[in-house]
């Protein structure tokens, strides 16, 4: 067996592929599994228990000791999380307190002569003594463990599991191969741009299922590259309609951006790839010859790529020659966007709508633009009209995002707009634009709430978990962090425990590397009230467990809040880069956080309390994972941002940041974000019957035991055989073609 596909499968799906076992007497192997698997918040369902219980025990440990590898990796239970204050979260000192306690002994300690120079600031040449602040990284005591992790493991009592606790089932899948087909159809027929994490499974799973079946439809350019690749080297047909497609290709196999953001570095093609690459270009010319006009796009690109296929040396492809004569200016074709820029220079709103009604997806993108230059109503009607009449063409992800756009267009104008990069760097910027009259906005809105309910299924019965209604719609998976419980940017989430922990863990490969917990209190209008980091320990009702400065093994920092006590309205996590490596240099580095009474004790960190865990790799120096809000009922709830701020080049902290954190915050919060219930107020205006999760499940003996449509943030136990499930691992195969 593939144990790489097989954690594959089971780290996508929680499904554990059935393999064919010797038979025994596992039942005892397979209770010691589930209960070490909940020690982490998972658990057996009752078939997978069944069936290691039927398998001899050897089988048994076999499959437990890489999921429970897997799963506690899932939660960040993989690493030793110690913290600086072995009692956290009780015994944290006051700052000023704690500084000069390290201060003293430093001075009256153990240091040696030159420390204590340095401490009060003695200029190495003259010996006088320096003006200035005490250097906190030089105190021996200050920033590095002053215990081990076992004598934090005997500081703290056991943690006591609650009823309330976060619990994960993993379920029995089918055979490897079916599950392999099934995670591949899934991931290469996804209407979503893909995260990198995807496009790595999906490279593996191409592979794999070569001689399995394909999907139907590869919508995603980004994804049909991914394949393409591994089906040029097993000599395959390609999946290629325009020229970019290629492009795309050459970018894969030279281990490039196959979303041309950044010019790939092309290797050499051997004889055999060129031929099949410019006959691929060839092909997609002669069937239409317009498509040069996406050469110019990426000019360069093509010069580049032109350098290496030597298409000269192919005299039988005149279309592809035709593509690198455009590109280095021997052809002139004009492109779409300079027939478009030609017709808005002249201010002729109409003709512009004309010509991108032949391009119905550009058309809905640029409705904005048309709508905002159009000179009187004829213009706007004329824009509309065209709107109306491509709607059935454009795909269901461009039509969801410019609902979403429309949404907000209308409401309040005097919030800052928020615009992210691919690497999930974040700036707010004045929204200059007038808004909408309301008739435009709902005519937008009904013709596309119209098209959206046209193209979703028919569905019987569909079962939704209440919590999963306020999870935004994910419309592009490309800034989506890898880790558990992840949700897409706007999604909200109700936090519902005694104790709030959130958490950063960081490892460095080469540079000490000093990264800072913070988090930032705002009240209910984005006004700055107080804050908990390395310069504040402690407030009534938060504790920070203490500064690491080095990470050579590892470093962990908590924050600890209490949420019944927290008189602000908003609470923004944060992790600054102080001094050494970035968020994507680093060997590791991840936050999450977590809900626990003061009754369950514990460690600082317990995997089973763990509810999300999100990898930080984005481009900034300060990241801005989620904020969580009191909402006027008193309850609170996450809402995930998932942004990164530039920061400065290092000595980040979290006084330097926060009018732009109380900007970027609110863009967030007051944005209305599209969410899974649109799509279940579209399928139920469409006559679909739709439950609340808990419904009594027929029991098998009953007469009518049918299939269910689930949607849910986790697959309960004991749904009908056959029922499809949509939860955080696949939602986006709600997203319509």
């Amino acid at each position: 067996m593939n144990k790489s596909l097989e954690t594959l499968v089971i780290g996508k799906t929680w499904r554990v592929p059935v393999t064919d076992g010797p038979a025994g007497d596992g039942a005892g192997m397979a209770r010691r599994f589930d209960s070490a698997l909940m020690s982490a918040g998972f658990k057996c369902s009752r078939e997978l228990l069944e069936h290691l219980s039927s398998r001899d025990p050897n089988y048994v440990v076999d499959t437990a000791v890489p999921i429970l590898a897997l799963v506690r990796e899932a939660v960040g239970g993989h690493v030793q999380h110690n913290s600086y204050f072995k009692d956290f979260p009780f015994g944290v000192p006051d700052t000023i307190e704690f500084w000069v306690t390290c201060l003293r002994e430093a001075v009256c300690g153990a240091a040696t002569a030159a420390q204590v120079e340095v401490l009060v600031g003695v200029h190495p040449v003259s010996g006088h003594v320096m003006t200035g602040g005490i250097n906190l990284l030089s105190l021996p005591t200050y920033g590095t463990y002053q215990h081990t992790y076992e004598e934090l493991l005997a500081a703290h009592e056991e943690f006591i599991p609650a009823a309330g606790d976060r619990v994960t089932l993993l379920y029995l899948g089918g055979s490897l191969t079916d599950e392999l087909g099934a995670l591949y159809v899934s991931l290469a027929g996804r209407n979503v741009p893909p995260s990198d994490e995807d496009k790595e499974a999906l490279a593996a799973l191409a592979e794999a299922c070569l001689d399995g079946p394909q999907p139907q439809a590869v919508p995603v350019r980004e994804n049909r590259a991914v394949i393409n690749k591994v089906r040029l080297a097993a000599g395959r047909p390609l999946l290629v309609d325009t020229v970019t497609d290629v492009l795309r290709l050459a970018a894969a196999v030279s281990g490039g951006d196959v979303g041309l953001q950044a010019p790939a570095k092309l290797r050499s093609f051997t004889r055999p790839e060129r031929r099949v690459l410019l006959a691929a270009l060839e092909n997609v010319v002669a069937a239409s010859p317009a498509k040069l006009g996406d050469v110019a796009q990426y000019g360069e690109q093509w010069k580049r790529l032109g350098e290496r296929l030597h298409p000269h040396e192919h005299p039988l492809t005149p279309g592809a020659q035709k593509v690198f004569a455009v590109a280095r200016g021997e052809v002139r074709v004009p492109s779409f966007s300079a027939l478009l820029e030609s017709a808005m220079a002249t201010g002729d709103v109409r003709s512009a709508a004309s010509l991108l009604s032949s391009a119905p997806g550009r058309l809905f993108r640029s409705l904005d633009w048309l709508l905002r230059h159009g000179d009187g109503e004829g213009d706007v009607k004329a824009v509309l009209d065209a709107m109306e009449a491509t709607a059935g063409a454009v795909s269901g992800r461009v039509l969801l995002s410019v609902r979403e756009h429309f949404g907000n267009r209308h409401v309040r104008t005097d919030v800052s707009r928020i615009f992210v990069n691919r690497n999930g760097r974040a700036r707010a910027a004045a929204d200059t634009r007038a808004a909408f009259p309301v008739s435009v906005v709902d005519r937008v809105c009904t013709v596309i709430d119209a098209e959206m309910r046209r193209r979703l299924p028919e569905i019987g019965h569909l079962v939704v978990d209440p919590a999963v209604l306020g999870v935004a719609l994910p419309l592009s998976q490309k800034t989506a962090p890898k880790g558990f419980g992840v949700m897409p940017r706007g999604s909200v989430e109700l936090v519902d425990g005694e104790w709030l922990r959130f958490f950063c863990y960081w490892k460095q490969r080469e540079r000490r590397t000093d990264y800072d917990l913070s988090a930032v209190m705002l009240d209910a209008s984005f006004e700055y009230g107080e804050h908990v980091s390395w310069t504040n320990y402690r407030t009534g009702y938060a504790e920070y467990s203490g500064d690491l400065t080095d990470a050579t093994n590892g470093a962990s920092e908590f924050i600890n809040i209490r949420l019944a006590s927290v008189s602000r309205r908003f609470i923004v996590p944060q992790v600054y880069l102080y001094a050494g490596e970035a968020f994507d240099e680093t060997e590791e580095s991840f936050f999450g956080y977590m809900l626990r009474s003061a009754e369950q004790k514990g460690l600082p960190f317990e995997p089973a309390a763990v509810r999300m865990k999100s990898e930080m790799r984005g481009g900034g120096r300060i990241a801005l994972p989620v904020v969580f809000a009191r909402g006027d009922d008193g309850k609170w709830r996450a809402k995930w941002l998932h942004l990164y701020l530039k920061g400065h080049p290092g000595f980040n902290q979290v006084e330097g940041a926060r009018v732009t954190t109380s900007l970027l915050v609110r863009s967030i919060v007051e944005r209305d974000y599209l969410r899974v219930r649109y799509l279940v107020d579209l399928l139920q205006a469409n006559g679909t019957k739709v439950d609340a999760a808990g419904f009594e499940i027929p029991q098998p003996t009953e007469e009518a035991v049918k299939p269910v449509t689930y949607i849910g943030l986790d697959r309960p136990d004991g749904l009908p055989e056959g029922s499809q499930v949509f939860t955080l691992a696949n939602l986006a195969d709600l997203i319509p073609a």
